[in-house]
């Protein structure tokens, strides 16, 4: 199994979701959470096998609207994003181009 590791504006990425869950319906928030966190895990197992966007490969979360964006180093998987895809794919771009340097 690969190890998957996350860049810390990941958690903030990640804060967001479970705020703006939150917002449409109380509680939903924390599953949310542990919904994306779910589907990074399974990187370890199905990393690769995703499409590229915006110079990262994307894999779709599966209950939530997110898209989770990362890179392989190596033995290791970066997520480099987790990003609500009802945001503007400019806004999108714009927060991947800045965390990839």
């Amino acid at each position: 199994m690969r190890q998957v590791l996350l860049m810390l504006e990941v958690s903030d990425d990640l804060e967001a979701g479970c705020d703006c869950q939150n917002d449409i319906e109380p509680v939903v928030g924390e599953y949310c959470v542990d919904s994306l966190l779910t589907d990074i895990e399974s990187l370890s197992l199905y990393h690769g096998i995703h499409p590229i966007q915006f110079a990262c490969q994307r894999m779709l979360a599966k209950r939530f609207p997110f898209g989770i964006y990362y890179r392989d180093a190596g033995q290791t998987t970066r997520v480099v994003a987790v990003l609500d895809l009802r945001r503007d794919p400019d806004w999108i771009r714009m927060q991947l181009t800045r965390r990839l340097g």
